[in-house]
């Protein structure tokens, strides 16, 4: 990664920090997901800038781009509208658009209100917003999984625990639940934990998961599918999402698509499966 750019774009009225790596005539946007931010893609970056130009953001509110105030600004039609002006920025017509947990949730989105931007769509780990919200109505098993997003919509209290227990939250929950705990060393998650303590990162990270319930599935994803060409991965060991959410896909995508799922690989997919990961992305781009 020696030759690893760090900039920031005025985007959407805001200044969103990205990592940017090679020189290549097509654009890979890597969006990051909770508790991550751009270096949760550090195993993928230098892989795929051998033959793309490829991206990662922090998504506004993590790390290093701004944190507006207030939940509302943390809706999903904010967020892709980001990432849309990003690309523009870049000089690209249309990118490879890869997320993983809130940032496939962004991509799902994303996909869908801008296929003309959208190349190939590739998820890791993410449901389609549409059938997560079917599934904690009708499905127990994934609601008593998903106990934490209900638990984020308490103001304050969970900025505090988070606040005092964040190195136990990685050791336990991120590397703990990992195949591959080697992939995840000291000194990574001490930059984790550096992300986490910028100022008002927690609040605004988890502002994410408040504009998600209070104002609900963004009216594109209720009213169109995803029409370009999806390849979802999914590490088979996620304690947080069911394989099950995967079952109806062919309600919110209107384009070929395919799930692979990665046997010994948690929810942290490209983290705990790196090679394998790089691997179905570059063939899927080709």
């Amino acid at each position: 990664m020696s030759n690893l750019e760090h900039r920031f774009a005025n985007v959407n009225g805001i200044n969103l920090h990205y990592v940017i790596q090679g020189t290549g005539s097509e654009l890979v946007v890597l969006l990051h997901g909770w508790p991550e931010f751009w270096y949760s893609w550090r195993y993928q970056i230098p892989e795929l800038a051998e033959k793309y130009t490829v991206v990662a953001p922090d998504l506004r509110g993590f790390n290093l781009s701004d944190k507006p105030e207030g939940a509302s600004q943390y809706q999903t039609k904010y967020v892709i509208k980001d990432i849309y002006e990003l690309v523009q920025q870049l000089g690209f017509e249309k990118c490879f658009l890869v997320g993983h947990d809130w940032g496939g949730a962004v991509a799902w989105h994303f996909a869908t209100a801008y296929p003309e931007v959208t190349e190939k769509l590739a998820i890791l780990n993410c449901p389609h917003p549409q059938l997560l919200i079917e599934n904690l109505l009708t499905n127990p098993k994934q609601l008593l999984r998903s106990w934490y997003m209900i638990s984020f919509q308490v103001p304050v209290i969970p900025e505090l625990i988070l606040g005092q227990t964040l190195e136990k939250v990685y050791e336990m929950n991120v590397r703990g639940w990992m195949h591959q705990p080697q992939n995840m060393t000291d000194d990574d998650l001490r930059l984790y934990i550096q992300a986490y303590r910028e100022k008002d990162a927690l609040t605004t990270s988890i502002n994410y998961y408040r504009a998600g319930l209070r104002y609900g599935i963004a009216d594109d994803l209720k009213r169109k599918k995803v029409k370009v060409p999806t390849r979802v991965i999914w590490g088979k060991d996620d304690k947080a999402l069911g394989v099950e959410l995967n079952d109806n896909l062919n309600k919110v995508i209107d384009a070929p698509h395919e799930v692979i799922y990665l046997d010994n690989c948690s929810h942290w997919t490209q983290i705990d499966q790196p090679d394998k990961v790089t691997e179905l992305l570059l063939d899927f781009f080709d």
